[in-house]
């Protein structure tokens, strides 16, 4: 009976892995950041990043995503929108980490194996982990003591991506993160001259250009919606 019982769950995890698409990517694009210091544009490169990401497409309408991503962000107030942060002048520059896990919603059908199904719009909503780096103390006037830490964001982008050729696809994608933390500028309460007195939490975003591969045999889908 033990035996019939790993038979069965062997080859019903066989069937399910070779009976679905997989995909592969790359990500170049460009970061922003929206905080106490720079531009409130929340679509406003100014950083060069990149990720890579995988893919498991379960059904035509959904994709689970796993990504890791490589963000600089910068800000100056010299490129903000009011007088104050202009007059202000204060720069910043740090560097994020990301893992994130998440779902991705096609609104048409999706599947390269099938004509006609091989473009579509998405929308995409993630739980990520990154690291960024923090001021924990200040030795002497303007000399600080940076520390690293990991934090928790969600999230949420819209693309369109579309068939090149054979198994290979693109994307465009934007994706911001709202986070529960207000020192991705360094900002902190305890040392004075970086008291910035922001009242909300920070956010950075990316926007950039994917491409992908496919593979695995097309996939054994139910019938979609």
């Amino acid at each position: 009976m033990k035996k019939s019982i790993l038979v069965i769950i062997f080859l019903s995890l066989t069937s399910l892995l070779s009976g679905q698409v997989y995909e592969i990517g790359l990500t170049i694009g460009g970061t922003n950041y929206v905080g106490d210091i720079g531009s409130t544009n929340y679509i406003k490169p100014n950083k060069f990043a990149g990720g890579v990401f995988f893919k498991y497409n379960y059904h035509p309408r959904f994709a689970l995503k796993a990504t890791y991503s490589y963000l600089p962000i910068t800000a100056t107030d010299l490129d903000a929108d009011t007088d104050f942060r202009r007059d202000r002048g204060l720069t910043f520059s740090n560097t994020i980490n990301e893992l994130a896990l998440g779902l991705e919603y096609n609104f048409y059908e999706y599947d390269l194996s099938t004509p006609g199904k091989t473009w579509t719009p998405y929308i995409l909503l993630e739980i990520a982990a990154f690291s960024s780096s923090y001021i924990s103390s200040e030795t002497a006037p303007g000399e600080y003591v940076y520390n690293s830490k990991v934090a928790f964001n969600v999230p949420f982008g819209v693309g369109f991506k579309s068939q090149l050729f054979s198994n290979l696809a693109f994307s465009l994608e934007a994706k911001f993160r709202y986070t529960f933390e207000d020192d991705l500028d360094y900002t902190t309460s305890t040392i004075s001259d970086l008291n910035f007195e922001g009242t909300g939490n920070d956010w950075y975003m990316f926007t950039g250009f994917s491409l992908i591969y496919t593979f695995g045999r097309p996939a054994c889908y139910t019938k979609g919606f």
